[in-house]
């Protein structure tokens, strides 16, 4: 599910992962099982095993025919996953759940009136001279999961990217998009915003394009002799809206086991009320050229070869659009294998990668799980040579993350308790490609991180993985700065990183769009997002028939030596994570980061409270009828709330005490940390381990309790992006001012809490 672009790839909250040459995560402890193995000499072995054609063999097998969830081919590779889990040396089984997943039963889109009727859309992709024969007798058709099924006859608006200043756009053009089929391209937003924002503003029905502008001709040659969408390619995806909640829309906060009690349908209130479907520019062509009405502002225009309009008049384009689903029950497959730890079997380290796609999935997510595959395998072979990790080791393959995050969500609900109990870390992996490493994550592994990409070498170059991501940190912040229009790229902390090699580069905050959320965002367990990418040509072909093998070995990592380098990367963070006898966190990153973010809530507040006033200002000068151009419609904007002065305090002092409580554990540890007795290291372990459940609190956040995380959270209007100090932040951005003042308590308890147990590891470490 998951997909970077750019200097979003880079830059993502700060989300460049680089290493430091000053700094190192503590390395693991020599291996006690392997006689005369040090843990660089075993990492070394690690490497060795690591096999970019034997991985490339699987990918290939694993994208041979369609894998969504429900395909006779994804539940095949998820037996075989498991065998191959078992045949390395790992306990493997096969845990199913039973999960509402709507598929396409009829799907109908015409151009019933306007310039260009009658039309009638494609909504299968056909495989294309050039590329390998592709397997398309089970090929989800154009589709999008958890749409509301209808059948509607409507004038077709155009509204750019769907997201809400497009909306305020429309608004002050005098375009009303209620009882009408808003079409929006690809873009700007998480997907499922779309047709939610266009439900939202009283719409009948949406379509969803991908303008060649955004990942089509105007970017690259098209496949297969670019890497750019073809004319008839186009993008599933889900449309669930997961910032409510992921997972089983009739199971919210438990496992969709068996005997779940579930919701009726009608009451899930992640499942859209209108229907929608995603179409290819080819067809979009021909229903915008069909639009009336205003000429698109510039924003709008993507790159095909037409004037933009924005429509809605019954004498420009109408169009009928119809989609009917079956709602029943699917099974899911998830993988789990498990090396049981020597010394501390209740400690787990979880790993995992999603092993559904939308069709072949090559890139998304298979690129990933080979990755997993090959480390699975080599911790096979280093188990037969006489390793064994101290603590347990869970490696997972999910089901059905792409249409909501479903198979790893009812896992982490139904182990909920054991996870709580048992749980060190979850690491993650999604797609992957040729380019620069980046991480996002829990900031007290932020240092951790750094260490591990210190000692992986880059293919293309031969230097540390966290050159290059430093070298491209620096140049992006250079060039931005030289006719970048000021903007503020990363923060001071990247800025302050990015050319000094004795400084952490900071990781990003994680929201959502791939299988750590519920682990992080519900149970509060740690988590941290590996991958490579920037350099690979995938996104033209994200979530397409397209997405193959073929694709993938040409375009997105050639010779698969990305993908062994995830396997590398990955693997040495499982071994350090489950060998190392001190934590590897460093809570003044994580305290630092959170200061950053209180920092710019209170920016936040200023700026709106700026907003409101200079908006006053101009509703009450006539400003905005005098700048409009009489001979075109316009409305004022809405008026904002005002903004009330808020008072911070519980949050500053908050903030304060984690920062000194962070500072002492990490001066303690580091001093004594090594002197620390069995018995002492076990009374830190029972304290460090829960830690960051104290960052949950049981209200969750505002019109949405499944998300219980008071630092970390997908944002309700972005969807993938990451909202930090999310029950502030949002309330502020929303205008609902009594409940930003609310949440500056609620997450003050929960970092207080945070600040309370990391004395009490302090107190252990100096003796107590």
């Amino acid at each position: 599910m998951q997909r970077r672009h750019g200097i979003a790839a880079l830059l993502s909250a700060c989300a460049v992962a680089a290493v430091t040459t000053a700094w190192a995560a503590p390395a693991p402890a020599p291996d006690k099982t392997a006689p005369g193995m040090d843990a660089k000499a075993l990492e070394a072995k690690f490497d060795a095993q690591i096999d970019p054609a034997e991985m490339g063999r699987w990918l290939q097998q694993l994208a041979s025919e369609p894998n969504h969830v429900g395909s006779a081919h994804n539940k095949a590779n998820a037996e075989w996953i498991a065998a191959q889990l078992k045949s390395w040396g790992w306990d493997s089984k096969i845990e199913t759940f039973d999960v509402l997943y709507p598929t396409p039963i009829s799907e109908a889109l015409e151009l019933v009136a306007g310039p260009g009727a009658p039309f009638k859309a494609t909504l299968t992709e056909a495989p294309i001279p050039g590329d390998l024969p592709t397997y398309t007798k089970d090929a989800l058709p154009a589709y999008v999961a958890f749409q509301g099924d209808g059948d509607v006859t409507a004038p077709l608006v155009y509204a750019n990217y769907g997201m809400p200043e497009d909306y305020l756009a429309l608004e002050r053009m005098g375009v009303s998009v209620k009882g009408k089929i808003v079409i929006t391209r690809y873009g700007g937003g998480w997907r499922g915003l779309k047709p939610l924002l266009a439900q939202m503003h009283g719409a009948a029905g949406a379509l969803i394009y991908s303008d060649p502008k955004d990942d089509g001709y105007a970017t690259d040659d098209v496949y297969p002799k670019g890497a750019a969408r073809p004319r008839q390619g186009f993008q599933r995806g889900s449309v669930a809206d997961m910032p409510i909640y992921p997972g089983d829309p009739l199971t919210p906060g438990i496992g969709a086991t068996k005997d779940a009690k579930r919701l009726d349908r009608k009451d899930a209130v992640t499942i859209l009320k209108i229907p929608c479907l995603p179409i290819s520019y080819g067809d979009a062509q021909v229903l915008l050229a069909s639009l009336d009405g205003p000429v698109a502002p510039a924003n709008f225009r993507g790159s095909l070869p037409i004037t933009y309009h924005i429509g809605g008049s019954e004498a420009g384009g109408k169009v009928h659009l119809a989609v009917k689903s079956d709602w029943s029950l699917k099974t899911l497959y998830d993988v789990i294998g498990t090396l049981k730890g020597s010394e501390a079997p209740n400690d787990w380290i979880v790993r995992g990668n999603h092993h559904d796609g939308w069709v072949m999935g090559a890139s998304d997510p298979l690129s990933g799980q080979v990755a997993l595959l090959a480390e699975a395998k080599a911790f096979g072979i280093l188990m037969k040579g006489g390793w064994k990790p101290k603590r347990t080791i869970v490696y997972t393959s999910w089901d059905g993350e792409e249409p909501m995050l479903l198979g790893s969500t009812e896992w982490a609900e139904t182990h909920a308790a054991e996870l709580k109990a048992k749980g060190v870390v979850y690491i993650n992996s999604d797609g992957n490609g040729r380019g620069f490493f980046r991480a996002e994550g829990s900031h007290a592994f932020q240092h951790f991180v750094n260490g591990i990409s210190a000692d992986v070498k880059d293919p293309e170059t031969g230097v540390p993985v966290r050159d290059r991501a430093r070298a491209r940190l620096a140049v992006t912040l250079a060039e931005a700065g030289n006719g970048g229009g000021g903007r503020d790229m990363g923060g001071p902390a990247a800025k302050a990183a990015a050319n000094d090699p004795t400084k952490d580069l900071p990781i990003g905050a994680l929201g959502s769009g791939s299988d750590y959320s519920a682990f992080l965002q519900h149970l509060g367990l740690p988590s941290i997002d590996f991958g490579y990418g920037g350099e690979g040509e995938s996104g033209g072909v994200y979530h397409s028939l397209y997405d193959d093998f073929q694709h993938h070995a040409t375009f997105v990592d050639p010779g698969f030596a990305y993908d062994a380098l995830l396997a590398k990367t990955v693997g040495r963070a499982v071994m350090r994570l489950a060998d190392t006898d001190l934590p590897v966190q460093r809570y003044g990153d994580f305290a630092d980061t959170v200061a950053t973010y209180l920092d710019e809530v209170k920016k936040l507040a200023d700026t709106r409270r700026d907003e409101a006033r200079a908006q006053a200002r101009l509703l009450g000068s006539n400003a905005y009828n005098l700048a409009a151009d009489p001979t075109k419609p316009h409305a004022n904007p809405a008026p904002f709330t005002p903004s009330p002065p808020m008072n911070f305090g519980a949050l500053e002092s908050a903030v304060a005490k984690l920062k000194a409580s962070s500072a002492a554990f990490d001066a303690a540890l580091a001093a004594k940390g090594e002197g620390l007795g069995k018995a002492q290291r076990a009374k830190l372990n029972a304290v460090i381990k829960p830690l960051d459940q104290t960052l949950l609190r049981p209200e969750g956040l505002p019109g949405r309790p499944w998300y219980m995380n008071m630092v970390y959270a997908p944002g309700r209007f972005t969807g993938y992006g990451a909202k930090t100090l999310p029950g502030v932040r949002e309330a502020i951005e929303e205008r609902r001012f009594e409940d930003a003042q609310t949440y500056v308590g609620v997450t003050g308890l929960a970092l207080s809490a945070y600040a309370a147990e990391l004395d009490k590891a302090t107190a252990i470490v100096n003796g107590g």
